[in-house]
């Protein structure tokens, strides 16, 4: 069973980037079951063709592409490609992120760098070229993936959280200055997902992570009922959004319990997390 009713997304058009793995794949598979196109984007094109045969053996058209979404123009020519092969855009879900840990201070220049150009530029990019078609259409929807992390600090991701409260700021000042304009922007904001980009770490303590499927299910239900963001898990989103209103000397003695001041930094199986470290280096 797909995840929309009556096959909402029948005839349409949705690119994600980072949609070869983990959570882009499970969002490509989940939107192709509801009917719609898909366009694959990630750095490696096998990963994009693997998820497209998938996709495609769902009964629907898949474009595989392979970019770097925080060069303007890799990301331009994939949009561009998009209209050669499908002759539109629907949704576009910039959801490619990557996430190393450890303390901020021994974090190497060119990892920070790849950091801001994938989490912050590759959603920026992404939204001003989509706007740019979407626009003279007045129809069309942008999700881009955030983070919890975007809303809480974590010890031990500083830059990643950077980038997602950045990927949150942005996203909210133009959904608000584009609200009339037939345009729909939103974020979601997933906790700890079981992807590789939580390997090797254990998670907080008396939480579970999220699937990969529930950031799939709620982003869909955002193209279906458009809002500007949604939290996932309810119970994780619920604890970030309270927080916003306990004094910080108490926020950070829950953390210590939680556990997630060590998750990231001192509680990190290295040896566990090394083949993600080694792909996103390539990234």
């Amino acid at each position: 069973m797909g995840f929309f009713s009556d096959n909402l997304l029948e005839g349409k058009v949705a690119l994600i980037t980072g949609g070869s793995r983990g959570l882009g794949r499970s969002m490509a598979l989940g939107l192709a079951e509801a009917g719609a196109d898909i366009a694959i984007a990630s750095r490696k094109l096998e990963s994009c063709e693997a998820t497209a045969h998938e996709v495609e053996s769902l009964g629907r058209k898949a474009m595989p592409y392979a970019c770097h979404v925080g060069h303007w123009d890799e990301l331009e020519g994939l949009i561009d490609a998009v209209y050669e092969c499908f002759g539109r855009l629907d949704v576009l879900i910039n959801n490619a992120g990557v996430m190393p840990t450890g303390h901020v201070h021994e974090e190497a220049d060119e990892v920070t760098r790849r950091q801001v150009e994938i989490n912050v530029l590759g959603v920026i990019f992404g939204t001003k070229i989509a706007l740019q078609r979407m626009l003279p259409r007045r129809r069309g929807h942008i999700i881009n993936t955030a983070s919890l992390a975007g809303e809480l600090p974590v010890p031990g991701l500083a830059t990643y959280c950077g980038t997602k409260f950045a990927v949150i700021g942005f996203t909210e000042a133009a959904r608000q200055e584009y609200r009339r304009s037939g345009v729909n922007l939103s974020t979601v904001r997933p906790t700890f997902t079981n992807t590789e980009l939580v390997s090797g770490t254990s998670g907080a303590k008396g939480m579970r992570n999220a699937e990969p499927q529930e950031i799939a299910r709620a982003t869909a239900a955002l193209i279906e009922r458009p809002q500007p963001f949604v939290r996932v898990t309810r119970v994780a989103g619920t604890m970030v959004a309270a927080m916003k209103f306990v004094p910080g000397r108490v926020a950070t003695q829950l953390g210590s319990m939680l556990g997630t001041d060590t998750v990231f930094l001192d509680r990190v199986d290295n040896e566990a997390r090394r083949a993600y470290l080694e792909r996103i280096e390539r990234s």
